[in-house]
């Protein structure tokens, strides 16, 4: 081709104008390939987001969604890291030291009471999914059976928080238990050696662990049971970040939410993708977690609702929850701590309806 096109140069007379046009037609041909590459080349914007654990089943999704290319697709750089606890997330989004985070709502309830400026803007487990576990052999065969007794609790995490409530939503006497901070990797071990007799927590992330890595059958009591219904893990934002940069929020939710629904529907790549972030998972526990926690995805005010939908009569239970059992006092509404403008609409980030396993 480009020889004809010399030839034709340099053996007929050629006007200036046909010169000119036929040098641009040749250049044109030559520049464009290279410029092609410098058009994928699109800077990603970064960001800083803060899981609730460590890595592992119940948030396998944001893994998978970065494993799989989703945040990048949607031109974000997710710097993932793991988290201390719900409160410790809640914190650092406040402070903005994180721009996004994963945490509990009632968290984020008693954080917005005190005065931060943080909101969920895409809601996962609409289902309570806390409780105390405790050995199936053990003498404990009630919520009342754990007065004299010790637990173990994570301080700053939602159960934390939770834990006067459910106290009292049982009836038992709070200043009869001895509460023991550990944090969240270790509750499980503390459990199945016998370092204590019971444990408080997410139990999708922390029964899985007991029943497979300890081999041991366990007995659950869930906070819902004892009137602490409200709504836990969700993506959490600051409100200036809501204002100064929507499109980086609505990306990453879309992104991560596809992330989740992908993990349920391909739960062994799920694991291993889990894996690639801790090396020292066992797969049965990742598969197990996560299949817990797809319990906690809807509930009857979100059924059939895309998955991260708020609902506001959820959410104002959380709120009554909140004042009720968790010592907030100073006025709080449902909508402060919530907005579903962030929540990407079509069938395909409709969730499967199964109903909650409350067993």
């Amino acid at each position: 081709m480009f020889g004809d096109f010399r030839k034709d140069m340099f053996s007929k007379p050629a006007s200036r104008r046909r010169l000119l046009r036929d040098v641009g037609a040749a250049a044109a041909l030559v520049v464009l390939p290279l410029a092609r590459p410098a058009l994928a080349q699109t800077k990603l914007r970064d960001v800083a987001f803060r899981l609730d654990w460590i890595y592992q089943g119940p948030n396998a999704g944001f893994m998978v969604a970065a494993d799989k290319g989703f945040y990048a697709q949607a031109g974000l750089n997710v710097d993932m890291g793991p988290g201390k606890g719900s409160g410790s997330t809640a914190q650092l989004v406040a402070s903005k030291a994180a721009q996004i985070g994963f945490s509990d709502g009632f968290v984020v309830g008693n954080s917005v009471s005190k005065g931060m400026s943080i909101r969920t803007v895409a809601a996962i487990y609409r289902r309570n999914p806390t409780g105390v576990i405790v050995r199936e052999d053990s003498d404990i065969k009630t919520p009342k059976d754990l007065e004299g007794k010790s637990i173990a609790i994570t301080a700053g995490s939602a159960q934390f928080l939770q834990w006067p409530a459910f106290a009292k939503g049982c009836g038992l006497d709070a200043s009869k238990i001895r509460v023991i901070n550990i944090d969240p990797a270790g509750t499980p071990p503390a459990l199945i050696t016998g370092q204590v007799p019971a444990i408080a927590g997410f139990v999708q992330g922390q029964a899985p662990s007991v029943e497979i890595r300890g081999n041991v059958k366990t007995r659950v009591f869930w906070f819902a049971d004892c009137g602490v219904n409200a709504v836990s893990n969700g993506i959490i934002v600051h409100n200036d970040l809501i204002k100064e940069n929507p499109e980086l929020i609505r990306d990453f939710v879309a992104a991560s939410l596809k992330g989740f629904l992908y993990a349920r529907q391909h739960p062994d790549e799920a694991v291993a993708i889990v894996k690639k972030f801790l090396p020292t998972v066992e797969p049965a526990v990742v598969r197990r977690e996560a299949e817990l926690s797809w319990q906690t995805w809807v509930t009857p005010n979100t059924s059939g609702k895309p998955l991260g939908w708020n609902s506001d009569l959820d959410w104002t239970e959380t709120v009554g929850v909140l004042k009720q059992y968790g010592g907030v006092t100073t006025p709080l509404e449902a909508q402060q701590l919530y907005t579903n403008d962030f929540i990407p609409a079509g069938v395909e980030f409709v969730p499967p309806q199964a109903e909650p396993n409350k067993t």
